[in-house]
């Protein structure tokens, strides 16, 4: 099946395709659907499987990482074997004018307002396992349900810093200051992408996951995406 921006499955005639994604999406994915009718629901990965298990109708659903996708396949919501899309990386933000005189991700962290992603969310996992590959304690004032929640605070003012994915921080631009992550590089977050069991639209379902891994990728990598590994 070959996505048609202009009318075919998913194109502006056809049934709309409803995609549930990890938050860090929120910006690149519209640009890599134009033209195709797409309801969107963007939030924290682990929170969208737990929607899709209490019975919200789906079609598609994007995680943050595999831990996640694989609960999702555990709970028989997915048809067909997931496929890698993206790659993601996390890095440090604070406020533009750094108030806490943070030096990046290191002991400089205590004692400030620090925000992260809960445990259970993929930027959390990620977050645990970087300050464990640092041999950093990290004690945040708030663990956040989405990578956008954490950047939302730092660019408030509400936090000191926080850590999320290289794509957010570019996003936000000059709002915040950004530090590299030690072994981030070599550790990324990797983004998983399949077709729902229930999928009410399925044929969309199949053109946008197409979309995604052939000419959507352009709009991905435009947006600070790795390609998959």
């Amino acid at each position: 099946m070959t996505a048609n921006p202009g009318g075919g499955a998913g194109g502006p005639e056809a049934a709309p395709v409803t995609v549930f994604a990890a938050a860090s999406l929120h910006k690149a994915f519209p640009e890599v659907s134009v033209g195709m009718r797409v309801d969107y629901s963007f939030d924290g990965s682990s929170g969208l499987v737990d929607q899709l298990r209490g019975g919200t109708p789906a079609d598609v659903f994007a995680s943050a990482d595999s831990t996640t996708m694989d609960r999702a396949m555990e709970e028989g919501l997915i048809d067909g074997e997931p496929v890698m899309f993206a790659t993601n990386r996390l890095v440090l933000v604070t406020p533009q004018g750094n108030p806490a005189g943070v030096t990046g991700f290191d002991s400089s962290l205590a004692g400030t307002r620090l925000v992260v992603c809960a445990p259970e969310v993929p930027c959390g996992a990620a977050t645990l396992g970087a300050a464990e590959r640092s041999g950093l304690g990290l004690a945040p004032v708030s663990e956040e349900s989405s990578v956008t929640d954490v950047l939302g605070k730092v660019t408030s003012g509400e936090a000191d810093a926080g850590v999320v994915y290289a794509t957010d921080a570019a996003q936000a631009g000059d709002r915040v200051k950004t530090f590299d992550v030690p072994g981030a590089d070599e550790e990324p977050n990797t983004y998983w992408i399949a077709v729902l069991a229930d999928a009410p639209n399925p044929e969309g379902a199949e053109a946008f996951v197409e979309l995604v891994l052939g000419p959507g990728q352009a709009a991905l990598s435009a947006n600070g995406f790795g390609g998959p590994t």
